[in-house]
């Protein structure tokens, strides 16, 4: 297939009763994927509506501070776009790392202007083609300031950013015995060849020996602002949402969520990276998310990991 897309495939070497098995496979995980939606809508509304309340405030100590939002609904950010293989960046003046620049966004306004999109092609470098490391570093700063430290006009309070891996790191997936769900039975052992595995069983790996890790791809990025301006006491906020919460230290106030939303990119979407890769699909989004569906976002994504942890799920199946 042409580079980018991916072939659904079945396992074959299975015999007559194939069908009747994929069936029960494709079944089985659509109870399970369900199941793992439930339980995590229930546990969000219930830490939601159930949880304990706060305590009777201590007369003896002085009152907690609420803490807010330092930007407001509305208010007209530019954004900038790097990517670079330091985890680490500073480099602002790179224009080679900057792939992509708006202005004037509205901050947590649900309208068409809210969202921006932006497609293009990434040509690896060799350090990335040999398992290296790929990082998106975004950046946020109100209209006409700048993000750069080094620079006159820069302040703190105007601007912040978030980083994030493009590629990440997964067992690699086998092309043996496997063909397309969309190819004729009878293709020859080349289109067998030119599918990915993502089933298997403990016994085929154990055959196979030590599990091979190789860099993936993500096609798509999708940064959402969270739409978030709840007066939070500084020693209450909730457990959820505190890890996310980035204070500034001096107003003791907060910036905005800035949230890789990676809840569709599925493990088959992902693009193996080796040497013969000369280019790669890279669709970048930048939009606002409601608190209330980012939180179930967490929740969701929560319930996969621990269904994976538990080995409740084939290898493949989870939302990685």
């Amino acid at each position: 297939p042409p580079a980018g897309e991916t072939a659904a495939v079945v396992d074959a070497s299975g015999g007559d009763g194939q069908p009747q098995q994929q069936e029960r496979q494709a079944a089985g995980f659509g109870q399970t994927l369900t199941g793992i939606i439930r339980i995590a809508v229930f546990c969000y509304f219930a830490a939601k509506f159930f949880s304990p309340k706060q305590k009777p405030a201590d007369s003896s100590q002085p009152p907690s501070q609420l803490m807010s939002n330092l930007f407001q609904k509305g208010e007209q950010l530019d954004m900038w776009f790097y990517l670079s293989e330091h985890e680490k960046f500073n480099d602002f003046g790179n224009e080679g790392a900057l792939v992509w620049h708006e202005t004037n966004i509205p901050y947590a306004v649900w309208k068409p202007e809210s969202t921006r999109t932006l497609s293009l092609k990434y040509y690896p470098s060799e350090a990335l083609k040999n398992n290296g490391s790929l990082y998106a570093h975004v950046f946020f700063a109100r209209s006409g300031y700048p993000i750069d430290p080094s620079d006159p006009e820069y302040q703190p309070l105007n601007t912040f950013g978030c980083t994030h891996p493009v590629a990440t790191y997964l067992p690699k997936r086998k092309a043996d015995k496997k063909k397309s769900l969309l190819g004729n039975p009878t293709d020859s052992a080349k289109s067998n060849a030119e599918v990915e595995e993502v089933g298997g069983n403990d016994s085929d790996r154990k055959e196979e020996g030590p599990v091979e890790w190789i860099s993936y791809w993500k096609p798509n990025v999708t940064i959402n602002l969270v739409d978030d301006f709840t007066r939070y006491s500084q020693h209450g906020v909730p457990p959820n949402i505190a890890p996310y919460l980035l204070v500034e230290p001096t107003t003791v106030n907060y910036y905005p969520t800035v949230f890789f939303n990676e809840f569709w990119l599925l493990r088959d979407k992902l693009i193996a990276i080796n040497e013969t890769v000369s280019e790669l699909p890279l669709n970048l989004e930048v939009s606002p998310i409601s608190l209330t569906k980012w939180q179930l976002f967490q929740q969701i994504d929560q319930s996969f990991q621990i269904h994976h942890s538990y080995g409740s799920m084939l290898d493949g199946e989870s939302d990685e």
